[in-house]
């Protein structure tokens, strides 16, 4: 129960600082200028490619496994 207690504590003050807002210039400069979305862009685009890949992986190996 001890350790239940401390994981949840250590959970909650995470949690509180990795949503405190701090200004980061290079952000700033990317929203202002409108460049976000095409970081974002690429990120989702990276992304799916990644998925799309393990997925089709997945589903060979699965193949294999079945075949054997």
């Amino acid at each position: 129960m001890r350790n239940f207690l401390y994981t949840l504590f250590a959970l909650l003050f995470s949690f509180g600082t990795a949503f405190a807002q701090e200004k980061v210039p290079m952000a700033e400069g990317l929203r202002s200028e409108g460049k976000i979305y095409v970081v974002v862009l690429v990120m989702l685009v990276i992304f799916l490619v990644v998925a799309i890949y393990l997925f089709t992986i997945d589903r060979k190996v699965s193949k294999l496994e079945k075949d054997k």
